[in-house]
């Protein structure tokens, strides 16, 4: 226990802090560190360097080459530099390297050394060039800081979305600032700068001075400043050599140190986790490294080679030519069971565990020494707690022994802590593997989230891994493998030394029908890599038509699309095809492809039928289908025809296409029509009133209801009117009229053809029951009672049905007798009907 706290080293009385190698660098460096540009990302992050950059001794000929490292030295990309002048490097939250270059320019690469993008700073950036450049984070994501020539800064908080922010002018500033750097207060991105020993902070309306509480005096300039990782506090280097340590908002001060050196550093940056009540500060010099805080006295380091630090959410990663080493404070678990004499219930289980391995008694002294404190449950979380900050695989399997030996003496102790985090240091040594080269601790792990964690093992195209860690977590396919593996078909379509066969072929037989995966995703990464008939190839394994036709558009397959949607039956997705048609094709083509798909063609007509009428009519003069371009002509005739003589015209037009679709029926109801429309439009000039785009049958009974008996015999004549038809409108007509002395000459004028019966119904439904008696005694005997009971005269009905000796009428007079009057009648019935039945 006294070996592992070798490298302890204490800051004052309240913290330890130590330093461990995580890997031996191998990436054999032809230049040291301080002549390279060097961007280095956070959560144990890949390191870019670009060598000789644009330096006045070197010579312009000798082109810079970029190169991207693992974090343990892996060589992941190298390319030679042809762009301008760079400036600065940094990296994006997603892994994304912003190489800020002199003209304001920002090229984009991905881990590979892949060019994604590039964006401007502006014009005013482009003028008067880039001096200094930050590349920053923030929860809504990163963001670029300019400072330009004209000694004026630019920034966007977000690259993903950009939008340029020039902030205010300085007041006096003839020269660039001793030292700048950008802070993030209240969901906004300010510049804090230091001009001689004043401070200026920046924001988006104004540039106020502030000045740090309890500076010590003597100040004439600030040479560096740093920035927690957390954005909560701020530390200041003076000339005098004292490190300022407060809150970024420099309302607060924490701590001042006097560090006797006035040479400013290369480097300072904050190193402190999360939840710790220890504020410190890591400088480096050339060849020194001093940790600072709280406390009189200072750790100090003896740095061997070029060095440069990287802040973390946790401590500081250190990296020269040779090593890889991570300084941060002991975490409280660890303390309390590791320092020296320690009598914490972690500290005693360790040590009970160890004496029962070596089967002595002592094991038993310390484990009732803890029960008897009943402080075993916070022996074993403190246990499995140090086991996550450890580095090394022996340690966290001497803890975790130690935790799983005191849960034994517990009766309900909760596994899911000691579970989650055997799973976790499993993950967590997997990826630090030299190979893989992700040195996460336990608390940025925690923050990053497994989903972040398996996204960057997916960008280095560490597939089999990444699968790995879903299956062993057990996480939903959707979010685990099929996310993975779809991952995976994005980049395998990527190797264009591949055949399409083959690429299509490996991709199905690896992702089959696994749920989550969109083939149209895919399909989407190979058109955009110049591969479509891969994509086309891709698009037959997707089983949505719905992702399918949306890619065959774009991609210019309008046909092929075309008929995945027919095959989709989903009538919108054929509408949407049609009309991305119509719009590419030439209308002959268009038409001709209509002409193929049967189904196509008929949602287009109906879509013509209420849209566009002329194109619907092309269609059918293209297809010589004269009987539906009746149809049309007669529906246009109605629709858009107001005048009469235009009406006449298209019904002329629908009865000549009637005729040559030998429909001879259709032409001539359509001659039929334009007789009637011209008699109509006569009837109106000479009578008046309202006679057009009336039916035959209304215009007949206007115009009885005028009193122009004769014109309507006349009408019905010329139409053939059916004598039982005409009878009927007339003897309606005469009854709404009420014109009850017309309508019995009427009557009166021969035989009727329809008989009396509805000569009483008519005049019962106006009720006119002394009309109706008129005509009830000129019924038939087959409906003569029919017609005496509609009058009401139910005894005579009674006597006609006795005397026809009928059941069924029978039946319907005693159905009509009702009341006491009508007793009689129904004997009588009763009696007919007993007579008829003894005979």
């Amino acid at each position: 226990m006294d070996c592992y706290t070798a490298n302890w080293n204490p800051l004052g009385d309240s913290a330890f802090y130590r330093k461990y190698e995580l890997y031996s660098m191998d990436w054999d460096l032809k230049e040291e560190l301080r002549d390279c540009l060097v961007a280095a990302a956070p959560y144990g992050g890949p390191i870019a360097l670009l060598r000789n950059p644009w330096r006045k001794e070197k010579a312009a000929s000798v082109r810079p080459v970029l190169d991207i490292y693992s974090a343990s030295g892996m060589p992941l990309a190298s390319l030679l530099w042809k762009s301008g002048p760079v400036v600065s490097l940094g990296w994006s939250a997603e892994e994304e390297l912003l190489c800020v270059q002199e003209d304001g320019a920002v090229l984009v690469y991905g881990l590979h050394g892949d060019f994604r993008r590039h964006f401007s700073m502006g014009n005013e950036v482009l003028q008067n060039r880039v001096l200094d450049a930050r590349i920053f984070h923030t929860e809504f994501g990163s963001g670029v800081a300019i400072l330009t020539g004209a000694h004026r800064f630019t920034l966007s908080a977000n690259v993903g979305d950009l939008k340029l922010r020039r902030m205010p002018e300085v007041p006096g500033l003839q020269s660039a600032p001793s030292c700048w750097t950008t802070l993030c207060q209240d969901r906004v991105a300010h510049i804090l700068l230091a001009v001689g020993p004043d401070l200026y902070l920046l924001d988006h309306a104004a540039c106020s001075a502030v000045t740090p509480p309890g500076l010590a005096p003597g100040v004439s300039s600030f040479l560096q400043m740093a920035v927690s990782f957390t954005y909560r506090h701020l530390a200041l280097f003076t000339d005098t050599g004292y490190i300022w340590m407060g809150t970024a908002s420099l309302k607060e001060k924490l701590c001042e140190f006097n560090c006797n050196i006035r040479a400013p550093p290369k480097q300072m940056v904050w190193c402190s986790r999360p939840r710790s009540k220890e504020r410190a500060v890591v400088v480096a010099w050339e060849r020194r490294l001093m940790v600072v805080g709280d406390a009189p006295e200072s750790i100090q380091f003896v740095l061997d080679e070029d060095s440069y630090l990287v802040p973390e959410l946790d401590g500081v990663r250190i990296f020269s030519r040779s090593t890889h080493e991570f300084l941060h404070e002991v975490p409280a678990a660890s303390e309390e069971i590791f320092k020296i004499a320690s009598m914490a219930p972690g500290a005693l289980l360790l040590e009970a565990q160890k004496e029962y391995e070596k089967e002595s008694q002592k094991a038993d002294e310390y484990l009732r020494e803890i029960q008897e404190l009943g402080q075993l449950t916070q022996a074993v979380q403190q246990c499995i707690e140090a086991a996550g900050h450890e580095h090394q695989p022996d340690m966290q399997k001497s803890l975790l022994r130690a935790a799983s030996f005191g849960k034994c003496f517990l009766d309900r102790f909760p596994p899911d802590s000691f579970v989650c985090m055997c799973q976790d240091l499993r993950v967590l040594n997997a990826v630090r593997d030299y190979h893989i080269g992700i040195p996460l601790t336990y608390s940025q792990y925690k923050q990053l989230t497994i989903q972040v964690l398996l996204d960057r093992l997916v960008l280095r195209r560490l597939y089999p891994l990444a699968i790995q860690i879903c299956e062993y977590l057990r996480l939903p396919e959707v979010q685990g493998v099929s996310r993975i593996l779809a991952h995976w078909a994005c980049y395998k379509v990527q190797q264009k030394d591949v055949s399409d066969e083959d690429v299509a072929r490996a991709i199905n037989q690896k992702l089959g029908d696994t749920p989550g995966v969109s083939y149209s995703d895919i399909a989407a990464r190979a058109y955009g890599c110049g591969r479509t008939e891969l994509a086309i190839k891709l698009l037959e394994y997707e089983p949505r038509s719905g992702e399918q036709v949306p890619l065959l558009l774009k991609m210019k397959r309008s046909k092929l699309a075309l008929s995945k949607a027919i095959e989709s039956g989903d009538t919108d997705l054929v509408f949407t095809v049609l009309l991305h048609l119509k719009n590419e094709l030439n209308r002959g083509d268009f038409f001709m492809t209509l002409r193929n798909q049967p189904m196509a063609l008929s949602l287009y007509r109906q879509f013509c039928k209420h849209q566009e009428l002329e194109t619907l009519k092309d269609l059918y003069n293209q297809d010589d289908n004269h009987q539906e371009l009746g149809s049309f002509h007669i529906r246009a005739s109605y629709a858009t025809e107001e005048r009469i003589e235009g009406r006449v015209a298209a019904l002329q037009t629908a009865a000549d296409a009637f005729y040559k679709a030998k429909n001879e029926f259709a032409a001539k109801a359509t001659e039929d029509q334009m007789r009637l429309l011209r008699l109509q439009r006569r009837l109106e000039d000479e009578l008046g009133g309202q006679f057009l785009d009336l039916s035959l049958h209304d215009t007949v009974t206007t115009l009885i209801l005028g009193g122009h008996n004769k014109r309507a015999e006349q009408l019905a004549r010329d139409f053939r009117i059916p004598d039982k038809r005409l009878w009927w409108l007339k003897l309606t007509a005469l009854a709404d009229l009420e014109d009850w002395e017309e309508l019995e000459k009427f009557s009166k004028s021969k035989k009727s053809p329809i008989g009396y019966l509805p000569f009483v119904e008519i005049c019962m439904k106006q009720h006119n029951k002394y009309e109706a008696k008129k005509y009830a005694s000129r019924v038939g005997p087959e409906q003569k009672v029919k017609a005496l009971l509609l009058v009401g005269d139910v005894a005579q009905a009674a006597d006609v049905a006795i005397e026809h000796r009928n059941e069924a009428e029978l039946s319907l007079v005693l159905s009509h007798c009702t009341g006491a009057t009508d007793g009689a009648t129904a004997d009588k019935i009763q009696r007919a009907r007993a007579q008829a039945q003894k005979k």
